[in-house]
C-alpha cells in the first residue's frame, strides 16, 4: 500500500485530502501538523512536525520514507500575511526548502505536490482571462510572493535533482471545516450565530463586486490524488471551475438559506489594501491529463458551509 505524507494535515484542504484518501482505502496516510492537533480517524500517524526544523524534517522523512508528499502546509491568510510579511515569506519557502531537500535525500524520491495558489498570478487583466499557466507572476501580497516562490522553488528542484515535483495551483477553493476568517466561510459563521441569538441579524461584509473562481475543497483535493503520479514529474497545472462568481451573488445565495432575516453592511476592516478584481483560471490542462471535473456544485458548498458552521455553534453552546 503506497504512504502518502500529507503537511498540514489537520488544516482545512489537509483534513480533507487525508479523508479521501483514506476512504478509498488504497492508501496509508502519515499527517504531519507544526502543532499538536485533536487525532483523526483518517491518519494512520498523526505527528508533530515544524518545517522550520531542517533536521527533523529529514528524520521524518528517513523514517516513514513516504511514496507521495502532499506539501499543503502553509500560512494561508492573506490580511495575515500584510501584517507578518517575513514570517510568512519564512514559513511557506523556507519551510519548503527543508521539506524538498529530505525528499531529494531518499533513494527513490517521493512524488512531491507542492500547492502553489492562484494568488501567485496576482494582478491579472481582464483581457487575459481565463488564466492559464503560463500567465505571468504578478503577485498582490507577501502570501502570494511566497506561493510563487514554492512553485518556482519546486521547478528549480525537478531542474536541478530530477526530484518528480508537480506543482499545482488551486483558485479559491471553500467548503466545511475552513476557518471563518476566509470570506465564505465567515459569512457562513455569521448566518450561524445569528440562527442561533449568538449574534446580531447583521451581516458583515468586505467588497463583494470582486469575482472569484471558487471550486469545493472536496473537488480540489480530489485532483491533487490524480496528479499524485510520476509521469507529471515537472508539471504545472491549474485547479479552477473556469467559472467566476461575485461575491454579492454568493451572499445572496448563503442569505437564501438563512433561518433568520439578515442586514448586510460592510466592514471597512475587511477591505484588502490592493486586489485584483476579477478571477477565473483554465483547468484545460489538467482535465486533459487526467480527466479531471469538479463535481459539486456551488449551492451544494454553501449548504455544507453553513450546515458545518451551525453544527460547530451547537456543539459549542451545549459545551459538546
Amino acid at each position: 500500500m503506497p504512504r502518502a505524507l500529507i503537511t498540514g494535515a489537520s488544516g482545512f484542504a489537509g483534513s480533507h485530502l487525508a479523508e479521501r484518501l483514506a476512504r478509498s482505502g488504497g492508501w496509508e496516510v502519515i499527517g504531519l501538523s507544526a502543532r499538536p492537533s485533536p487525532p483523526s480517524p483518517y491518519v494512520a500517524h498523526h505527528l508533530v512536525c515544524d518545517l522550520l526544523n531542517g533536521e527533523l524534517v529529514k528524520r521524518t522523512f528517513s523514517h516513514w520514507r513516504p511514496d507521495v508528499v502532499f506539501h499543503l502546509a502553509a500560512v494561508s491568510y492573506v490580511p495575515r500575511s500584510f501584517q507578518d510579511p517575513v514570517g510568512t515569506i519564512a514559513n511557506n519557502i523556507i519551510g519548503q526548502v527543508h521539506l524538498l531537500e529530505a525528499a531529494r535525500a531518499l533513494d527513490p524520491p517521493p512524488v512531491v505536490i507542492v500547492v502553489s495558489s492562484s494568488d501567485a498570478y496576482g494582478l491579472v487583466h481582464e483581457n487575459e482571462l481565463p488564466v492559464r499557466e503560463s500567465q505571468p507572476f504578478r503577485p498582490l501580497s507577501p502570501y502570494g510572493v511566497s506561493k510563487a516562490g514554492q512553485d518556482l522553488l519546486g521547478l528549480q528542484y525537478f531542474l536541478a535533482y530530477e526530484l518528480p515535483v508537480v506543482r499545482v495551483r488551486p483558485f479559491t477553493h471553500v467548503g466545511p471545516g475552513q476557518s471563518e476568517r476566509f470570506a465564505i466561510a465567515g459569512f457562513a459563521r455569521q448566518i450561524a450565530e445569528a440562527e442561533l441569538g449568538l449574534a446580531p441579524p447583521v451581516l458583515l461584509v468586505g467588497d463583494l463586486q470582486v469575482e472569484r473562481d471558487l471550486l469545493d475543497v472536496r473537488d480540489v483535493v480530489c485532483a491533487y490524488e490524480m496528479l499524485a503520479d510520476r509521469r507529471f514529474a515537472g508539471e504545472v497545472f491549474n485547479i479552477a471551475s473556469g467559472r467566476s462568481w461575485r461575491l454579492a451573488d454568493v451572499v445572496e445565495q448563503l442569505l437564501a438559506l438563512a433561518r433568520v432575516p439578515m442586514r448586510v453592511e460592510q466592514d471597512p476592516g475587511r477591505l484588502r489594501p490592493v486586489d485584483v478584481r476579477v478571477l477565473r483560471g483554465d483547468a484545460s490542462a489538467l482535465r486533459a491529463a487526467t480527466g479531471w471535473e469538479p463535481t459539486i456544485p456551488l449551492e451544494q458548498t454553501l449548504a455544507d458551509t453553513l450546515d458545518y458552521w451551525r453544527s460547530v455553534l451547537r456543539r459549542t453552546r451545549s459545551g459538546g
